[in-house]
């Protein structure tokens, strides 16, 4: 991988790991489309730990008031009622989903599911999913002529079977096309959540699982055309890039709808498509591309 390679692939990275459109997918597509080969899923999950330190640092003084609560309940029972520490566990329970299948389904991450296919119809099915749950939050903000508005739940409302189901969306981003925080986001709209509590508590649970995987995977680094320089640079591009992403994702949800977001992926998807059915692009495009 040249040096170039990677400030583009960082990029991407950046912009599109905290955007509801697939981070992975869109590394999967740059370098198909350039004549690139696939970086693959430990490229991809060494530079999302880039992004994770973004949203550390953006979400420095939630996080750091959470494990500090959480480690002192552990000692302190009169702490084990309060919501930071509460949201400790909760961050913990919802991680389990994705742990058990990255490890149970490593072989086809990094085979059968970065299939050109497979990507277009996630990117379409989790478009038509989040544009759903988006007019669902829609209808309850503003009520309509015959019904009030209704209030939606905050992250003080989380419970244990919720942290799971967001869980449990969480891990349908092993797939490319998913993306993390448009499966989690739509979960959490599904289940009745504000926009910004279900972004908040997607980045917040993201990290121990993007950590955890990047770091298994840097065994991986250096390896056949990846070398450690180009997947450095990188991850720092992407961490850049991420921070001034987030910032400026939280602000748009606060009163903006998905429906860019749902509108780019499915057009992105039927494009996709067609080229495969025109030859444009082979199903395994890049991934033997030199």
């Amino acid at each position: 991988m040249s040096w170039f390679e990677s400030f583009v692939l960082g990029l991407v990275q950046g912009l599109t790991e905290f955007l509801p459109i697939s981070s992975s997918a869109h590394l999967r597509l740059t370098a198909a489309f350039a004549g690139w080969q696939d970086p693959g899923a430990a490229f991809t999950a060494i530079t999302q730990i880039g992004t994770e330190a973004a949203v550390i640092i953006y979400f420095r003084k939630d996080i750091g008031r959470i494990i500090s609560t959480w480690s002192r309940s552990l000692f302190n029972r009169e702490l084990r009622h309060d919501h930071d520490a509460q949201m400790g566990w909760l961050v913990i329970v919802g991680s389990i989903p994705i742990g058990v299948l990255g490890i149970t389904l490593k072989d086809a991450i990094e085979g059968p599911f970065r299939d050109l296919r497979l990507i277009a119809t996630t990117l379409i099915v989790m478009g038509v999913v989040l544009g759903i749950a988006d007019r669902l939050a829609a209808r309850d903000e503003t009520g309509g002529r015959h019904r009030a508005a209704k209030q939606r739940k905050t992250l003080t409302d989380l419970s244990v079977k919720d942290g799971l189901l967001y869980g449990v969306c969480q891990a349908m981003a092993l797939i490319p096309g998913v993306s993390r925080s448009g499966a989690t986001i739509s979960g959490g709209l599904l289940m009745g959540y504000t926009r910004e509590s279900a972004a908040r508590y997607s980045f917040l649970l993201a990290i121990p699982a993007v950590l955890a995987s990047g770091v298994y995977e840097l065994k991986g680094a250096g390896e056949g055309h990846v070398s450690w320089g180009p997947t450095v640079f990188a991850t720092v591009i992407a961490f850049v890039v991420g921070y001034a992403v987030i910032a400026w994702f939280m602000k748009f949800i606060s009163n903006k709808s998905f429906m860019p977001f749902v509108i780019y992926r499915i057009l992105l998807g039927i494009a996709l498509f067609a080229l495969v059915a025109a030859g444009t692009l082979t199903p395994h495009a890049g991934e033997t591309a030199g």
